[in-house]
């Protein structure tokens, strides 16, 4: 093993997505609609 095993905590972050994400930008109403289709075709894939 090369170098000292230490945790490096400071390449790890706690922030959740939508925080880097401004709440006006233009993907976010096309994110839900793409979650809103997907949901429609979990059943058609469930049963595959």
């Amino acid at each position: 093993m090369r170098g000292s095993d230490a945790m490096q905590e400071s390449l790890f972050t706690v922030a959740k997505l939508e925080d880097f994400v401004p709440a006006d930008h233009p993907l976010r109403p096309i994110r839900s609609l793409v979650n809103e289709a997907l949901s429609h075709l979990n059943g058609p894939f469930n049963t595959i």
